[in-house]
């Protein structure tokens, strides 16, 4: 299967349903991919884009520790399939060791151990959205943010199959 590297966007809170959607660009390409995900999975994602530090560890970051405590090497995270309107991911391992995983817990760890995160091109031939760049200098956050004001979740196919958290 042919792979492409993603890029996080960013994360963002979808109107008037209140749904978080984390937003993937394609590196070597014009696609994103809209994923929507729990609350507290986007502030994870969020948080770390930001540098913000928590008193405690949370999940991911626990996550994190107890691979490196272990030994373990987190080689790469893949959005691997869309089926039934649900994004599947997998944790890919230094010593070939492979776990299923949600998304958007797939990348709030990748994004905290610098890891790639790469999506199959039957995920994005499905769900993916071309954006062409019309100007390079354009900020990426600023049309993600003009892209979800005139989408909505009804829009894709494909969620990571949570319900909305109030």
């Amino acid at each position: 299967m042919t792979s492409h590297p993603l890029q996080v966007v960013g994360v963002r809170v979808e109107l008037p349903a209140n749904q978080p959607v984390v937003l993937l660009k394609e590196s070597d390409g014009v696609r994103y991919l809209p994923i929507w995900i729990g609350a507290v999975e986007a502030s994870a994602i969020a948080f770390e884009q930001q540098g913000v530090q928590t008193p405690r560890p949370m999940t991911h970051d626990l996550l994190k520790d107890v691979i490196g405590a272990l030994g373990g090497e987190l080689k790469q995270v893949s959005i691997t399939e869309l089926r039934d309107d649900i994004f599947y991911a997998e944790l890919q391992f230094a010593d070939g060791t492979a776990v299923s995983a949600r998304p958007s817990d797939a990348i709030a760890l990748a994004l905290r151990t610098g890891t790639a995160i790469v999506g199959d091109e039957s995920v994005l031939a499905t769900a993916g959205i071309s954006i062409p760049d019309e100007e390079e200098d354009e900020d990426e956050v600023e049309r993600f943010r003009e892209f979800l004001d005139t989408i909505s979740a009804d829009d894709f196919a494909g969620s990571e199959g949570d319900p909305p958290e109030s």
